[in-house]
């Protein structure tokens, strides 16, 4: 497998520990960096596939307990139908921020 050259600022004291590790090993620093590496991938990624697919069986009860999102659209009518002024129906709320004041502006002119 042909390797890539990188470069990686390590903290001075962890470097100087690592040099110590490869004297006593008699491991290339190259050989103990890429080994810590290589295990530091393998534990992340179990913890991330982890928690995805604890996300993605929560995603699953959610689904198949309102399979036709009934509750959903249900909860959306109920907020729609609160509105007191709906400015989608044409009707212009009567309280306006500036930035909202801005966009009629532009849109009226």
């Amino acid at each position: 497998m042909n390797r890539k050259a990188t470069t990686f600022r390590i903290d001075p004291a962890v470097q100087a520990h690592l040099s110590e590790l490869s004297k006593v090993l008699g491991q290339p620093l190259n050989q103990l960096v890429n080994e810590a590496v290589r295990d530091f991938v393998f534990r992340r990624s179990q913890e991330v596939e982890a928690d995805l697919e604890a996300t993605l069986e929560k995603l699953r009860a959610y689904r198949e307990s309102d399979p036709l999102f009934a509750r959903a659209i249900a909860d959306y009518v109920d907020a729609e139908a609160s509105l007191s002024e709906d400015p989608v129906e044409g009707v212009r709320a009567s309280e306006m921020g500036p930035a909202q004041a801005k966009m009629l502006e532009l849109l009226d002119a």
